[in-house]
């Protein structure tokens, strides 16, 4: 089953980037390339709650998954 992502809602489609941003702060903090602050710098830029919400979920699901502290 293909999902053509461009056919998704805006909103839709900015929760997947922050998914892919989150995914990818987790990853530059595992590998020493970030540190933690870098994480609280893009929360504070997302103005929106309920996508800030969202951001720090995927935060807090890849460091699980990447066994980041």
């Amino acid at each position: 089953m293909s999902i053509n992502l461009s056919t998704l809602p805006a909103n839709e489609k900015n929760k997947i980037e922050l998914d892919k941003q989150a995914s990818f702060l987790v990853w530059k903090l595992r590998e020493a390339k970030a540190v933690p602050d870098e994480i609280d710098q893009q929360a504070a830029k997302i103005v929106d709650d309920a996508e800030k919400a969202s951001f720090l979920e995927s935060v807090d699901k890849y460091k699980r998954v990447m066994g980041v502290a």
